[in-house]
């Protein structure tokens, strides 16, 4: 199996690609989604034929990227890599489309963010494996169809929401990530560690993943920070002492609560009267997108119970309220 980088899409990091796990035996936690895959894969195989395209969806860091190289890896497809805001044009996609090999494997991620036009053209080449194409516009407009080779789409999103219905309706599986349990994200961070050449103590694996935020990258992340933090003070060992001077570099708190998280509580409370507030407001306030506290920020919040999402917007709920008064009593 191959990998390409289709134009627009940034080289992933040499350590992203290093942590990464290359097969299902690796790759820890989502259970219910791995046992599915397996299945879908192992019958698509005996069948020498493409598997369904496949929908992966739930918030950033969980794993969707790392599954679609597992899935053309277990498929025996060459990856090939792009994402919604890449693609600008219907051009760009049908050149993706015209390009892709016989059981390659189309990795789109973001897809909740291409354009309405983009979609329709999505439509045939996954149902039908033919690209339509209209030439010209007016009286004179004529589509053309190009067949295309079998291959497998696998799109990713974290607003599964903001999908559709004729495109979710074309996906012969869909599967939901979940964020990690503890045990899970200390046998991800132990894994990462022994790649790293890091040493942890039990009590800092712990703590890492406390303030993992349930997500295998936010875990790598604070890890590596926490290895940088080790070497300054010469030595391979993350424990509990190296990961308090970390915190305070970097705001985290215990519950792995940064600056803007801590900020967006501060403005519902302060601003707002503890809400509720729509999450344009919150944006404004915050100097931040919409879509960042939709996908970044508010997802967290919610999944810790300090903010709740109401008809009205956002509030914090009494977890929230005692959380920002135990901050200003310390």
């Amino acid at each position: 199996m191959s990998e390409t980088i289709i134009p627009g899409q940034k080289d992933e990091q040499n350590w992203e690609n290093l942590l990464r796990p290359d097969g299902f035996a690796q790759y820890i936690g989502q259970e219910p989604v791995k046992k599915s895959l397996k299945i879908i894969l192992e019958a698509a195989n005996k069948r020498n034929e493409p598997i369904d395209h496949v929908l992966l969806y739930g918030q950033a860091g969980l794993g969707k990227t790392t599954l679609a190289h597992i899935i053309a890896k277990e498929a025996k497809g060459n990856l090939k890599i792009t994402s919604g805001p890449a693609i600008e044009k219907t051009g760009d996609l049908a050149a993706i489309l015209t390009n892709l090999e016989n059981g390659d494997i189309l990795f789109i991620d973001e897809v909740h963010r291409l354009n309405k036009l983009i979609e329709e053209v999505l439509y045939s080449a996954m149902e039908s494996r033919t690209l339509n194409i209209v030439l010209g516009k007016g009286p004179s407009a004529r589509t053309i169809s190009i067949d295309l080779l079998p291959f497998t789409l696998v799109a990713a999103t974290t607003r599964i929401d903001l999908l559709s219905g004729p495109l979710r309706s074309r996906f012969g599986a869909t599967f939901r990530l979940d964020y990690y349990s503890l045990e899970d994200i200390k046998e991800i961070i132990r894994r990462s560690a022994s790649i790293l050449g890091v040493k942890t103590t039990d009590g800092a694996v712990a703590i890492l993943a406390e303030v993992s935020r349930f997500t295998p990258r936010t875990a790598n992340r604070i890890l590596k920070r926490a290895r940088d933090v080790a070497e300054v003070r010469g030595t391979s060992l993350v424990d509990e002492d190296c990961l308090k001077e970390l915190f305070e570099i970097l705001e985290i708190d215990g519950q792995g609560l940064e600056y803007q998280d801590r900020k967006i509580l501060f403005i519902l409370r302060d601003q707002f009267g503890g809400g509720p507030a729509g999450v344009g407001s919150l944006a404004s306030s915050l100097g931040e997108e919409k879509s960042v506290i939709e996908g970044v920020y508010e997802p967290y919040l919610i999944k810790i119970g300090l903010i709740k999402r109401t008809p009205s917007g956002r509030m914090l709920t009494e977890k929230g309220l005692a959380y920002l008064e135990n901050l200003e009593n310390k």
